[in-house]
């Protein structure tokens, strides 16, 4: 099936800065690590890989992650300013080179440590054009690209997971775009990602923490922080 181009992937996205890739990508990377951690954090490492370590100042990348951090849309015009917000804010920000292995050469794995002292892994690229796709979360290889509303649900791999998590949605009339599925081991520790054509209302949210062998949700909305529903 041929892939099929829209305006933007053609004209590229609304931004302020000199690339699509290092500032527009760059930003959005770093909202969806935010969205995933569920809260602003208070201390973020930037770990730049390839053309990310070389050229992150001139491209105003360091700005565009931290602006995304702080919860900014790659239009905002306050990106420019955002090293000098988060330093308001008493946010420790830093950043350093770091060989990521066979990744795309704009790649970056942002951590984060939250105010309870939790600690939150992204890996992400940005890939051309300010799309960018994710690659893993806390160490763990998945794939979505931050282009829908997301759905991430941590399971233990035993069978009727899936079944019970999907009807659910279609009980509640939530639509799946796309949906995968990644595990470590077969039997272990699972996530499903469930890329969907709407938002999701906190009510349907907390009933997807009652399946059974569901043990963390994740939602990242396309215009506000996650919501973290872990199962205690």
């Amino acid at each position: 099936m041929k892939k099929k181009y829209g305006v933007f992937d053609i004209i590229g996205p609304i931004m302020i800065g000199p690339s699509s890739s290092h500032t527009a990508g760059a930003a959005k990377l770093a909202k969806i690590a935010r969205g995933i951690a569920g809260e602003e954090p208070v201390e973020v490492i930037f770990y730049l890989h390839g053309s990310f370590s070389k050229t992150y100042k001139g491209h105003g990348t360091d700005r565009a992650l931290v602006a995304g951090i702080l919860g900014m849309d790659p239009a905002d015009e306050n990106l420019k300013e955002s090293l000098k917000l988060a330093k308001m804010k008493g946010m420790k920000v830093s950043f350093e080179p770091k060989d990521l292995g066979d990744v795309h050469p704009n790649t970056v794995r942002v951590d984060m440590k939250l105010k309870d002292g939790k600690e939150v892994s992204v890996t992400g690229s940005s890939i051309g054009g300010g799309a960018v796709e994710i690659s893993q979360i806390d160490g763990e290889d998945i794939q979505f690209s931050g282009n829908y509303p997301t759905l991430l649900i941590s399971q233990r791999d035993v069978p009727g997971v899936v079944a019970n998590i999907s009807k659910l949605l279609y009980e509640n009339g939530i639509n799946i775009a796309y949906m995968s599925l990644f595990r470590s081991q077969k039997g272990r520790d699972a996530m499903m990602i469930f890329e969907l054509d709407q938002n999701i209302e906190r009510d349907i949210l907390e009933k997807l923490t009652e399946v059974d062998c569901v043990e963390h949700v994740r939602f990242v909305p396309l215009t506000s922080d996650v919501i973290n529903y872990p199962v205690m």
